[in-house]
């Protein structure tokens, strides 16, 4: 909503709703509207972590996603890709269980995360790679030959 104030013709700012103390209903949907989420509702449960951030680029030849997952391995990721979309997804799952004297105490931890992405058309998709190094994965999208962008060139005037 706005944030400009209306003020009477008189000049006057004072406010002159009756109902001093309650919000009215205006302020209060910008209250509800823009008012930061809950962290339980943006992380994980077990762990505060959000989805990943990614990094995507694009080169003459090709297009490179670039996604910060650190503390996994190769083998927890699933890449799929159906009709020009490109899933990355993975699912983790940790048990331990302590034995004690009298005590026994288990403890799991439970994380996953899905992002989608749409390929453009001149996405080569036989020729994709995914590589997993230093807690990147790496995904590299070859453009088809003919949308690869072509060096420029001189035209001689016959």
């Amino acid at each position: 909503m706005s944030n400009l104030v209306n003020v009477p013709k008189n000049g006057n700012l004072s406010n002159t709703n009756s109902n001093v103390g309650f919000p009215n209903w205006s302020s209060w949907l910008d209250d509800v509207f823009n008012r930061e989420l809950p962290s339980v509702f943006n992380s994980n449960f077990n762990t505060g972590i959000s989805l990943p951030k990614v990094n995507i680029k694009e080169t003459a030849d090709d297009f490179v996603v670039e996604m910060a997952v650190p503390g996994l391995k190769k083998s927890d990721f699933q890449i799929d890709l159906e009709n020009q979309v490109l899933s990355i997804s993975t699912e983790t799952k940790e048990e331990n269980e302590h034995k004690e004297e009298n005590y026994t105490r288990r403890e799991f931890g439970y994380s996953s995360f899905k992002r989608t992405f749409t390929l453009p058309e001149s996405v080569n998709e036989d020729k994709i790679d995914a590589r997993y190094n230093d807690g990147i994965l790496s995904i590299l999208l070859p453009k088809k030959e003919e949308a690869k962008q072509k060096p420029p060139r001189t035209i001689k005037i016959s």
